[in-house]
C-alpha cells in the first residue's frame, strides 16, 4: 500500500492549461468566473481558442480533445491541467491514449484537476502512479463556498487539509489509498485496461441524476465482480438528484447504499461534502487517508 507520487505544489506565477476533454462547454459565465479566481491568485491560465467547440454533446472531436490533453501534458512549462467541465467524453479520449507517449508521467508529473466524467482520466493517471485532484472543474469552482475554495488551493499549494466530517455507518477505522470518483464513470471502466487495482484502497463514490435502481445495479456489479473484496473502506459523497420517481415503488438511494455496502464489514462514512451540486471538497486521488466510521471522519494523512 503506497501513496501515489504528488506533483510539485503549485505557486503563483505557474502556468496552467485548460482542456475540454468531455462535454461541450455551455456555462461560459461560470467558466470565466473560475478562470478569474485562478488569475486573481497570480496564476497564468492558458485557454485554447477551441474551448467553445462542439461536436454533438462533446467539446470537439475525439482527436481534438485528445490532442489538447497531450499538448498540455507534454508542455514542460505547464504545471497543472484544468478541466473545463464534465458531461461525457473522457473515456473516448482514453481510446488510443498512452500517458507514456513522448514523456513519462514520472519524469514530469503535473496536477490534473476535475471530477464527474473526469474520473476516467484521474483513475487512468492513478494507474501510472501519479496523484491528482478530485475537485471542482472550471464551470463549478466559482460556485463553491469560501471554505471549499480555500481547501482546493491548500491541496494544490501543499498545505495541510482539514478532515471532512460525514455520518459514520460503523465498521471501525481503516487506512488506505484514497480513490474517489463518480460511481457511474468508474463502473464503466470495468473490463478495460484502465480499471485500477482496488487492493488496499479507500473508495470514494458520488453520483448525480441516477435513480436508486441504477445505483443498485452498479453496486451489484461491483459485488459480483469481486472488486470490493480487498477494499479497505468506502467514503460516500453527494448523491444529488438520485431520488426515486414520484408514485413509483422504490427504495431511497440511502437504503440502496446501505443494502449493497453495509454488509461488507469495512468502515463506511456517508454524507461527506464532495460531488455534484453542493459542496465539492477537493480530495487528493492517490493519497494515504484514514477513514473513521465511528466518528464519521475522512482525514488526509498529511
Amino acid at each position: 500500500m503506497q501513496a501515489k507520487i504528488l506533483p510539485p505544489p503549485l505557486k503563483p506565477g505557474d502556468l496552467l492549461r485548460v482542456i475540454a476533454p468531455s462535454g461541450a462547454l455551455r456555462e461560459f459565465e461560470a467558466f470565466n468566473q473560475s478562470i478569474e479566481i485562478w488569475r486573481s491568485r497570480g496564476y497564468k491560465v492558458e485557454v485554447p481558442t477551441t474551448i467553445g467547440d462542439k461536436w454533438g454533446y462533446l467539446a470537439g472531436k475525439d482527436d481534438q480533445r485528445r490532442t489538447q490533453l497531450a499538448d498540455a501534458w507534454k508542455d514542460p512549462n505547464c504545471r497543472g491541467i484544468l478541466c473545463s467541465r464534465g458531461g461525457f467524453g473522457s473515456t473516448r479520449v482514453l481510446e488510443d491514449w498512452h500517458w507514456q507517449a513522448g514523456l513519462s508521467p514520472l519524469q514530469n508529473p503535473k496536477w490534473l484537476i476535475g471530477f464527474s466524467d473526469i474520473t476516467a482520466l484521474l483513475w487512468s493517471l492513478y494507474n501510472e502512479g501519479i496523484a491528482s485532484v478530485h475537485g471542482p472543474v472550471l464551470t463549478t469552482l466559482a460556485k463553491e463556498p469560501d471554505w471549499s475554495i480555500a481547501r482546493f488551493f491548500n491541496l494544490l499549494e501543499g498545505r495541510p487539509l482539514e478532515p471532512l466530517k460525514g455520518n459514520g455507518w460503523g465498521g471501525g477505522i481503516a487506512t488506505g489509498i484514497l480513490l474517489p470518483g463518480n460511481l457511474t464513470v468508474a463502473t464503466h471502466l470495468f473490463a478495460t485496461s484502465f480499471k485500477p487495482d482496488f487492493d488496499g484502497v479507500i473508495l470514494g463514490f458520488e453520483d448525480v441524476s441516477e435513480a436508486p435502481y441504477r445505483i443498485d445495479r452498479m453496486l451489484t456489479q461491483w459485488r459480483l465482480s469481486g472488486a470490493l473484496s480487498k477494499v479497505k473502506g468506502i467514503a460516500l459523497g453527494n448523491f444529488t438528484g438520485c431520488e426515486p420517481p414520484a408514485n413509483v415503488p422504490s427504495f431511497s438511494v440511502e437504503e440502496v447504499l446501505r443494502d449493497r455496502l453495509g454488509d461488507l464489514g469495512i468502515p463506511i462514512v456517508a454524507d461527506l461534502p464532495f460531488g455534484h451540486d453542493s459542496c465539492n471538497a477537493a480530495l487528493p486521488v492517490g493519497a494515504l487517508v484514514t477513514l473513521d466510521a465511528e466518528q464519521g471522519i475522512l482525514a488526509i494523512n498529511n
